[in-house]
């Protein structure tokens, strides 16, 4: 049902333009910047119709006020940070269904890295939208929330199938690869997805969108309750909310 169209923009941001084929209605997620955004929609011929954002910093609502200018398209964003989200016009939270065209998105509030962040899981399509809260093998810094209820918001994320697809707002897998090896060095699944990462970067290949599932047995940051992940923190026996603030604070520090 969705054709979902991939924007680099700025220094490692994406952009999503996702095309609902049945209606043509068509959503930008989180535009940092409006020109390449508007370039694209039309070299595609696709009309932008709603823009779609997961939260309140300026790399993913900076394009806001001028692609509605441009195209007249509806804002959607999250009702816990209306009031920092430019031109908003539906505000959504959690367990509210959000539907534009004949596509329909479960929204969850994740806050944590901002007070408050959501994302937008699509399961028909299996695609999920999630900003900054959940990286390919990361998740973002905690700024206005705390360690515990990230790991929670991270929680509802998790839960969703394996099968969906992760499309998060940075490229920061390379770097989160080396991160996570320095945590989990023993764990085989992730030298080998880091080695793959690698080799796609060294052709300026995305590595974005991943799978969830592949996140689940690779991201610490999704492993916090895992107890081979809290030995080699030299952490057994403490609380999943325990060894994830111990795995945020180092990669704040790597």
């Amino acid at each position: 049902m969705l054709d979902i169209r991939q924007i680099p923009v700025l220094n490692d941001n994406y952009v999503y333009l996702v095309r609902e084929t049945e209606t043509g209605s068509t959503a930008v997620v989180d535009p940092a910047v409006a020109a390449p955004v508007l370039a694209e929609a039309d070299r595609l011929g696709w009309k932008i119709t709603h823009i779609l954002n997961t939260h309140h910093h300026g790399d993913h609502v900076g394009g806001n006020i001028e692609i509605q200018s441009v195209t007249g398209c509806h804002i959607v964003g999250p009702r816990a940070d209306r009031d920092r989200i430019p031109g908003i016009q539906t505000e959504v939270g959690d367990g509210d269904v959000y539907r534009f065209g004949a596509a329909e998105a479960q929204v969850f509030d994740v806050p944590g890295h901002t007070r408050g962040h959501i994302a937008y899981w699509f399961a028909a399509d299996d695609a999920l939208f999630c900003g900054d809260t959940l990286f390919a093998l990361g998740c973002g810094r905690v700024f206005e929330g705390t360690h515990p209820q990230m790991w929670h918001s991270l929680g509802k994320l998790r839960a969703l199938p394996d099968s969906a697809r992760v499309f998060c707002a940075h490229e920061y897998t390379q770097a989160n690869a080396r991160f996570a090896l320095s945590v989990d060095s023993a764990n085989g699944a992730l030298k080998e997805r880091a080695a793959r990462i690698d080799a796609a970067r060294a052709k300026g290949e995305p590595t974005v969108p991943s799978r969830l599932g592949e996140e689940k047995a690779t991201n610490p940051f999704l492993r916090a309750d895992d107890p081979d992940l809290a030995a080699a923190l030299g952490l057994t026996g403490a609380s999943a909310a325990e060894v994830f603030s111990e795995v945020r604070t180092r990669k704040d520090n790597f």
